[in-house]
């Protein structure tokens, strides 16, 4: 019947597709809750039956770096082939605006936590946090927060903080901040934006600077607006885009943006009206 071979068609198409590609993910789900959906998505569209857990062997699919349940942005998405290059993404540079609060910690670092200091901030000026940023440019020692996905005997930092397990602190190590800018001073919140590489935490930054200043500080909101070639507001598909299609649109567009590639010419979108991804 007509309607069996329209599904093998885009089931064909589904699973001809790879390559390295980037979603917007929300506030709230995680990374892997966003992937989950994703595919679910397009093994929807394509009309194959998953049974249980068989589908995580229909579909290859993988992520290039985690992004915090409570964060937004950008995350690349490795589809096919392109699953064996995200570890080469995980090392790349990535770019997010952050939203910090002056006065108050959190065991999290961030706003999911709960508060476990609170201390004045009044005297701290604009210049005070512009100066203090200058430490944390360049090659610095970064101690990872507690709560993160860092692992311990194989589990999670985070599961075994929830547990109430003892955890120490994993040592400092050593991680690159491109640049750092104060992008926006109303007390108690900063707005910064960072560009850094592969291991870093904002939200760590976020905390060693209250601490640098005698206070203290914890994240409210991070978006990540770059990472590697993939920015925010040229390359990321919504999930109404979500689609066979437009990802096998951007995928096309995306190849130039990849090293080791022939550098494609940017090719011409089929209908220019579209918000169309396209990759300079």
């Amino acid at each position: 019947e007509a309607g069996g071979v329209v599904l093998g068609k885009s089931a064909d198409k589904l699973f001809s597709l790879s390559g390295l590609f980037a979603v917007y993910k929300p506030k709230g789900p995680t990374s892997a809750g966003v992937l989950n959906l994703l595919k679910e998505r397009l093994l929807a569209e394509a009309g194959v039956q998953t049974n249980g857990n068989k589908r995580n062997q229909v579909l290859k699919i993988g992520h290039g770096g985690t992004l915090d349940s409570a964060a937004a942005g950008v995350l690349v998405v490795g589809i096919g082939k392109g699953t064996k290059m995200l570890r080469t993404m995980l090392a790349g540079s990535k770019k997010y605006t952050a939203i910090g609060l002056l006065g108050k910690a959190t065991d999290t670092l961030d706003a999911t936590g709960k508060v476990t200091e609170e201390k004045p901030y009044d005297q701290i000026t604009k210049g005070d946090l512009e100066n203090v940023l200058q430490k944390f440019t360049g090659d610095i020692m970064q101690v990872p927060p507690l709560y993160s996905a860092l692992k311990k005997d194989g589990e999670r930092l985070s599961t075994l903080m929830k547990r109430g397990e003892a955890v120490e602190a994993k040592p400092a190590r050593p991680v690159r901040v491109y640049s750092l800018s104060l992008q926006q001073f109303q007390p108690p919140l900063f707005t910064l934006d960072v560009e850094c590489g592969g291991g870093f935490y904002v939200r760590s930054l976020v905390s060693d600077i209250g601490k640098e200043l005698s206070t203290c500080a914890t994240m409210q909101e991070l978006t990540r607006t770059k990472h590697g070639p993939f920015t925010l507001e040229e390359h990321t598909l919504y999930e109404d885009k979500w689609t066979i299609d437009e990802i096998a649109r951007t995928l096309q567009h995306c190849t130039s943006l990849l090293p080791g590639e022939p550098s494609h010419k940017k090719l011409k979108t089929e209908h220019p009206g579209e918000t169309a991804v396209s990759c300079e």
